[in-house]
Order: structure tokens, then C-alpha cells, then sequence
């Protein structure tokens, strides 16, 4: 398990700018999935915290999360069994 400070260092370094596509962009992901999760989205992987912040640099970094095309927040396929479907990314931004 990485540390809380470790994850926030990964925010400054260049392989998770570079993993979502530059600085814009990593903003604009943290920011909506920030929002799903604290309006009620599932987490996509499992810590022993409620940071939200952790959780989503998590997510970011094990590819379970991204934005789409038209730069909305979507949620990486997963061929499990117990793969999560699209409404676990949260109830819609559109609703703010």
C-alpha cells in the first residue's frame, strides 16, 4: 500500500500526467470522479481509507478510470465476475 503523501507526490510527477494525457486533463478527471464519489459512487478499489483523494489517484493509477472522448468520466471494462457496470461512476454531473 502507498503512503497518503506518496500519492499525493504522484500528482506532481509526469507518469500520471502523462497516463490521462496532460495537467487539464488529470484535473478535470480527479474533479469528476471526486464528485461521483462523494455523491454516492462505489469506489474501484479497495483501501483501508475513505480519501477520497487516495481512492481516485488509486483508481487513476491502476487504469480503472478515464475520461472518454468527449471528456466525461468513464469507467475501465473489467471481464470479472464481478465487473461494475456504468452506473458506478455515480449519478450524472449533468444533475449540479
Amino acid at each position: 500500500m502507498r503512503r497518503v503523501e506518496t500519492l499525493y507526490d504522484e500528482l506532481m510527477e509526469e507518469r500520471i500526467v502523462n497516463k490521462v494525457g496532460g495537467r487539464f486533463k488529470l484535473s478535470t478527471l480527479i474533479q469528476k470522479r471526486m464528485v461521483a464519489l462523494n455523491r454516492g459512487a462505489r469506489p474501484l478499489v479497495e483501501l483501508p481509507t475513505k480519501d477520497s483523494m487516495e481512492i481516485v489517484i488509486n483508481e487513476i493509477m491502476q487504469d480503472k478510470i478515464y475520461l472518454d472522448s468527449t471528456g466525461n468520466l468513464a469507467i475501465a471494462a473489467d471481464e470479472g465476475p464481478d465487473a461494475l457496470g456504468d452506473d458506478d461512476a455515480g449519478p450524472s454531473l449533468d444533475d449540479l
